[in-house]
């Protein structure tokens, strides 16, 4: 019998009077990685919570290194040697990476510098071990995206985990740190720990797993060696249906210069320059990609065209008339509709319905109300036909959207911004942290914009995303347009390069 590092038999979890556990066994052993799969509601999530000590289990039994365990509490599991990096990580901006790590420790920052020498040396060499390298001495805020990824991981090791769970660990890297990641995670396999991750991307979850366990419903439905399946195959057991994962076919919707950006300088939020000299065009019934490592202007791009951000220097012409100043409402009224990075955090008001939700840009329309009040029976019967149109699954309207699960608040989301029939639809990581089932679903939504004229700049750091639906791919870097390919002629590798600011492969091999 196999002496599994990892043993759930039997688990179950219940909110209330939702089953998002139902009866689930699923093992990993030591020296592998293990993939979980599943759409966004599915129950992996709440599994590896259990498993990090995040909830409790209501029913079943949990082994670690074949003897029962009970994990009450994240520090029951790190007792255990379980250890998680999840996808919004969890260190403190201020603080050094080294600081970061050691916290918690007793006493740890009365020790006086000495101690804390010492300890940079232990950590550098830990994460030298694992080929996880950052400065330790930086505070957080100064490190990327992906060195804050691997200051994670490496306070996960330092902590003496031997079981590590990551969660979409690849949803911010560009193609050459996910690489990077991977052979981490194999170093780490070889040294005999257990790997669990939960991700959507099939291309990742082929190319680096040993096993992979899908999750449908709260049920597990099949646990498979990687070699023996494909992508079609598991996109199918997670949703229960066959699902298209090649590139999109187009018919050819280009139409008039919808937007034109030139020459545009704006400043970050701590003064530096987030966008220098940038320029770009997107045309009615084109989408147009922007790929880029997270850092690099995205942001402030978006925040720019939607009215949130003002800018230094440049010229902005939408629909045909110059944007004179930064403003939320003339977007709105211009036709620009917004899908935001967060979507909890600047998309939907997370303690509120979805009546409430759907009604943020519209409520002072005459359609939805008069003479300052809601009309609200009116409201309600057009919120539920829209909840229905985009297949929102939600137990009743007035559920907190923060209850919903990521797939469906994504959908509550462009229900409200496609409602208005937008001329530009602005997308930030529309499908990030989304199953492959809900992800299919963004990507008809903006494939049925593109095919009644309206433009779409799809920014994202999925460069699978990026090729599958854009008819131009723009690399942006350090806040300009590096280079640029056409939906035919993009290549792969060359993006991923100019996404790391290298213009040509000779540059590379230096």
């Amino acid at each position: 019998m196999q002496n599994h590092s990892v043993e759930m038999r039997g688990i179950v979890k219940r909110f209330g009077a939702v089953t998002a556990s139902d009866q689930v066994d699923f093992s990993a052993n030591a020296g592998e990685i293990h993939a979980l799969l599943g759409e966004n509601g599915a129950g992996k999530s709440t599994v590896m919570s259990m498993l990090s000590g995040v909830y409790r289990a209501d029913e079943g039994e949990l082994f670690i290194h074949g003897k029962l365990a009970k994990i009450r509490s994240p520090k029951d599991a790190a007792s255990l040697g379980v250890g998680m990096v999840f996808q919004n990580f969890r260190l403190v901006q201020s603080l050094t990476a080294a600081e970061n790590i050691v916290l918690g420790e007793k006493s740890s920052f009365w020790r006086g510098s000495k101690w804390l020498k010492n300890k940079h040396l232990e950590i550098e060499a830990l994460a030298e071990r694992f080929g996880l390298k950052f400065p330790v001495d930086c505070p957080i805020w100064q490190l990327s995206v992906g060195e804050q990824q691997r200051v994670e991981i490496v306070k996960t090791l330092y902590r003496g985990a031997d079981i590590i769970i990551l969660d979409e660990p690849t949803s911010v890297l560009t193609p050459g740190e996910a690489e990077q990641l991977f052979e981490t995670l194999k170093v780490m396999k070889h040294a005999g720990k257990t790997v669990i991750m939960t991700t959507h991307k099939m291309k990742e979850v082929m190319a680096s797993s040993d096993r992979i366990s899908v999750m449908r419903k709260g049920k597990m439905i099949a646990t498979l060696n990687t070699a023996q399946t494909d992508e079609l195959e598991l996109a199918r057991l997670m949703v229960g249906r066959e699902v298209t994962i090649s590139r999109q076919e187009r018919e050819a919707t280009q139409g008039e210069a919808l937007l034109i950006v030139r020459n545009l300088d704006v400043a970050a939020d701590h003064g530096r320059k987030a966008l220098d000299g940038l320029s770009l065009t997107v045309n009615e019934g084109e989408i147009v990609g922007v790929a880029g490592v997270a850092g690099n202007g995205q942001k402030e791009l978006a925040e720019v065209l939607t009215g949130l951000r003002t800018w230094r220097s440049g010229e902005i012409i939408f629909d045909g008339s110059p944007v004179k100043a930064a403003s939320v409402r003339g977007a709105i009224d211009s036709g620009i509709s917004h899908v935001p990075e967060n979507r909890m955090k600047s998309g939907l008001a997370g303690r509120l319905g979805s009546v409430d939700n759907l009604l943020f840009k519209s409520y002072r329309s005459e359609e939805h109300s008069k003479l300052g009040f809601l009309k609200a029976a009116k409201n309600r019967s057009w919120s539920r036909e829209l909840v229905e149109r985009f297949n929102v699954k939600t137990p009743e309207l007035d559920t907190p959207v923060q209850q919903m699960s990521g797939g469906n608040q994504q959908k509550l989301l462009f229900a409200r911004e496609v409602s208005h029939n937008p001329k530009l639809m602005v997308a930030v990581h529309p499908t990030q942290g989304l199953d492959v089932g809900a992800a299919a679903g963004v990507h008809e939504l903006l494939m049925e914009l593109r095919g009644s004229g309206s433009g779409v700049l799809l920014i994202s750091e999925d460069l699978d995303e990026l090729l599958q639906l854009s008819d131009r791919i723009l690399v942006i870097y350090n806040g300009s347009i590096l280079g640029e390919s056409d939906h035919e002629n993009a290549d792969r590798e060359r993006i991923g390069l100019l996404m790391a600011g290298i213009q040509n492969r000779e540059e590379s091999a230096v």
